[in-house]
């Protein structure tokens, strides 16, 4: 592997002081434990994946390791739907956010009433609120990760920006 910087843009945060405080702030939305750290970081994950953002990742890999997930589970993100190492409740979490963020079937909704109440069976309304933040979460990072381009990194507290 290389270690070749490939960041197109210095860190935002250098021109807009003001990300710090929207970064924390969804951190913190996202934090209150209603939704497992692991089932946050398998639906980043599987956010990256769609949209082909090696930064996203590489990161949200490097979270579920450190959390101590194992490579299979790691692995089958990209496959859910027939993998057989995710619970119900991780199933839904991962088909909201296919729903989310690919588009829609031809004169259909993206998050049909079905996958709403699937999603709702599973998390009470202070987790499907915490879960819909953290689609919004890495819906803000992933216009970041595209148009930036920052260097991978596994720890948020690695230099990502060149």
């Amino acid at each position: 592997m290389t270690n070749t910087p490939i960041s197109r843009m210095q860190n935002p945060a250098e021109f807009v002081p003001e990300m710090a405080d929207i970064s924390a702030a969804l951190f913190k939305a996202t934090g209150n434990r209603s939704v497992p750290r692991t089932t946050m970081s398998l639906v980043h994950l599987r956010a990256g994946q769609i949209v082909g953002n090696t930064y996203l990742t590489i990161l949200n890999t490097a979270f579920l390791r450190k959390a101590g997930e194992t490579e299979d589970r790691i692995t089958a993100v990209s496959s859910w739907h027939d993998a057989p190492y995710f619970n119900d409740a991780e199933r839904a979490a991962l088909a909201l956010v296919e729903a989310t963020l690919q588009p829609a079937p031809a004169g259909r909704e993206r998050v049909t009433d079905e996958l709403y109440a699937e999603v709702a069976r599973h998390y009470d309304q202070k987790a499907l609120a915490t879960l819909t933040i953290a689609i919004g979460q890495i819906s803000f990072f992933i216009a970041l990760a595209v148009i930036g381009k920052p260097t991978p990194v596994t720890s948020l507290a690695d230099e990502q920006w060149d």
